[in-house]
């Protein structure tokens, strides 16, 4: 495997693919969904799946050896892969199925279905000015650049505030300075996302962990729930609820025959390129297949993609230490891994690499 030492140390600031065709899911066995108001789910076993199952070990060894809690692989929907590693947060017993773990930035993808799923309701339009929503002075710069900025831009990184801050989570206005006008730079901002939830709870009307409940939990039966963190609000469940959601995704918004985003032309900005600074980002989704790509914590852009091993046309929600929920069209395939940090870094970009290469000798 080939890394840049300088690309692995200096993703830095994750608090989190797909190329543009993926529009529709390949031919072959119908689409499963669990239950919504059960635990239950429909398991086949690799060789079912057609898959290489001596390859398995390794990859569950690899998983273990790097602090997973929690691994699945769907295909179809239908659970060909589920493993628990090690203990409970509370050390209390072993971590399992109903065993809850944070999403980090992974959560960020909720958050962009989420507002999705507002504007298709016309409460907000993502093209507005964000100050329609946090009213003015949200920040601290002057009005009229303040208003430059949009919920898009707050969707795709490029509001153009000043990432060289003591806490890129602080989301006060004294820290919320100006470096450039909304939409000509790129960088992975926490804060600005993190003002995202307030900007749909004010739009709605709704508590965002209702709104998170009413539009996806509701109909998934995904059962997690925000909880706040300093700056952050971050998003706790199984590894089975992240893997609904990830199922969901795969569908494009549909689940079993009801259309929880109905706005196709959203979803297909969502997990495609969203603006020309980085190529490898859509809303809050991190793409692969492309280019270049700029990685959190940096402002370069480096001629590679998110992952050499992965499917091109993969997107994935990213969270800090390697929180994944990751969605491959092509191949009807949802993966979910939960755990630990398996390396220094926060976000980290070569376990997610060497996971694929395992996964591929499946």
């Amino acid at each position: 495997m080939k890394y840049s030492l300088l690309l692995i140390f200096t993703v830095l600031l994750f608090g989190c693919d797909n190329n543009d065709e993926s529009a529709a899911l390949p031919e072959g066995s119908p689409m499963y969904y669990p239950p919504s108001d059960t635990n239950e789910w429909l398991s086949i076993s690799p060789n079912e799946a057609g898959w290489n199952s001596s390859s398995i070990n390794e990859l569950l060894t690899f998983l273990e050896d790097n602090n997973t809690r929690a691994f699945i692989m769907l295909k179809d929907g239908k659970i060909v892969i589920e493993e628990y590693f090690g203990n409970n947060l509370s050390g209390t017993g072993p971590f399992g199925q109903n065993s809850q773990w944070y999403w980090a930035s992974a959560g960020k993808t909720l958050t962009a279905t989420l507002a999705g799923i507002a504007q298709q309701e016309g409460r907000l339009n993502i093209a507005d000015p964000t100050s329609d929503y946090l009213g003015k002075g949200w920040t601290s710069l002057p009005a009229d650049k303040e208003d430059l900025i949009t919920v898009r831009d707050q969707l795709t990184m490029t509001t153009g505030l000043d990432h060289e801050v003591a806490d890129l989570n602080c989301t006060l206005p004294s820290c919320l300075t100006y470096k450039a006008d909304a939409g000509q730079q790129w960088f992975y901002h926490n804060a600005p996302y993190t003002l995202l939830e307030k900007v749909i709870e004010n739009a709605t009307g709704v508590d965002y962990n209702a709104y998170t409940d009413q539009k996806l939990e509701a109909v998934t039966g995904m059962r997690g729930q925000w909880i706040k963190q300093d700056y952050n609000n971050v998003y706790w469940s199984t590894a089975r609820d992240m893997a609904r959601f990830g199922l969901l995704m795969l569908n494009k918004g549909e689940w079993d025959g009801t259309k929880v985003l109905l706005d196709d032309a959203y979803y297909d900005q969502m997990v495609n390129t969203s603006q020309v600074l980085n190529p490898s980002y859509g809303y809050l989704w991190w793409l692969n297949g492309k280019s270049s790509i700029i990685f959190p914590g940096l402002p370069d852009v480096f001629n590679t993609s998110l992952s050499e091993n992965a499917p091109g046309d993969l997107f994935a929600g990213l969270g800090k230490n390697g929180q994944f929920v990751e969605v491959i069209p092509s191949k009807k395939l949802v993966v979910v891994r939960m755990g630990e940090a398996p390396d220094g870094s926060l976000v980290p970009i070569a376990f997610h690499n060497e996971m694929w290469e395992k996964i591929n000798l499946l």
